[in-house]
């Protein structure tokens, strides 16, 4: 790994900022005024809980490639709206049936199924609309790239395909390569495009948006592993989340796989090849995504 930027007084400040600033742009944007308090219901799935990770890759992928910041905080937030719908959806009881999600009841527990349902439909339509502004601030070129981007790696290609494959590989002895391949789409696709959206804030050539996506499926693939690290190592109060939920439910998890001491091996080696791929873009300010890489590491919930 790199020499411990996470624990660096610099990004600990850039990160408590940043996630400040994605806080407020989230709740400008998700506003409470929508029919039959279904507004209400948006708000309590988005705000007030979460690492941020994504936005925050994607805010600091800007930073590194000297781009739009306004533009990456409409991406920012439009990715995370995206990842919120997920876990609304998959919480409820026709998937993961799940009661806690970031320290409190989730959305289906507290306003119930159907404004749970309705308020996921509506986060990803959200998404979208922030992405293609009315006032002209995003060129509609840019505003087109961005949102194929994430549809890209919101359906069927990625997080949503990723999602039906795991609800099929329950009680499935899934392999080391379908593992990966399960989670590169489920969770992996939505990080990835967290770092590629950033980046598409500003004009690259070819050779360092390979790299930086190579970054991005490391980093996505590497919070799988430490998360179902984590999912047998702490407990539900420190998560925000029930614990031991995957092997209560006999999914394949990299754990169950490897075993706890190589997984984390593992973790280690996914962060090093995403620290290898950022020094080879020989982009100048990337220690901000360096510290991140780390952080995934080292998160403890």
């Amino acid at each position: 790994m790199s020499a411990g930027l996470s624990d660096n007084t610099a990004f600990v400040a850039w990160r408590v900022r940043q996630q400040e600033h994605v806080e407020q742009a989230l709740s400008n944007w998700v506003l409470a005024d929508a029919p039959a308090g279904l507004g209400l219901v948006m708000r309590y799935a988005v705000l007030d809980g979460g690492k941020r990770l994504r936005p925050l890759l994607a805010l600091a992928a800007c930073e590194a490639v000297q781009g739009d910041p306004a533009v990456a905080m409409r991406a920012a937030c439009a990715v995370e709206l995206i990842h919120a719908y997920s876990l609304v959806h998959d919480d409820m009881p026709c998937m993961d049936n799940d009661v806690l999600r970031r320290g409190k009841p989730t959305v289906h527990v507290k306003y119930g199924e159907a404004q749970a349902l309705l308020a996921g439909d509506a986060l990803q339509a959200l998404a979208f609309e922030l992405l293609v502004p009315d006032d002209g601030s995003v060129p509609a070129a840019l505003s087109a790239r961005l949102c194929r981007q994430l549809a890209v790696a919101a359906g069927a290609s990625g997080m949503a395909g990723g999602q039906a494959v795991d609800l099929a590989s329950v009680g499935v002895a899934l392999d080391q390569k379908a593992l990966e391949g399960m989670h590169r789409l489920k969770t992996g696709a939505l990080l990835q495009a967290s770092v590629m959206m950033g980046a598409s804030t500003a004009a690259l050539d070819a050779a360092v948006l390979r790299q930086l996506s190579t970054y991005g499926a490391c980093i996505g693939l590497a919070f799988q592993v430490v998360d179902d690290i984590l999912d047998v190592t702490t407990d539900s109060a420190t998560l925000g989340k029930t614990a031991g939920k995957d092997a209560a439910a006999d999914k394949p998890t990299f754990v169950s796989l490897m075993g706890l001491e190589s997984a984390q091996a593992y973790a280690d080696e996914v962060l090093d090849q995403a620290h290898q791929a950022l020094s080879a873009s020989a982009l100048p300010h990337t220690d901000t995504l360096h510290a991140l890489a780390d952080w995934v590491g080292r998160r403890a919930s």
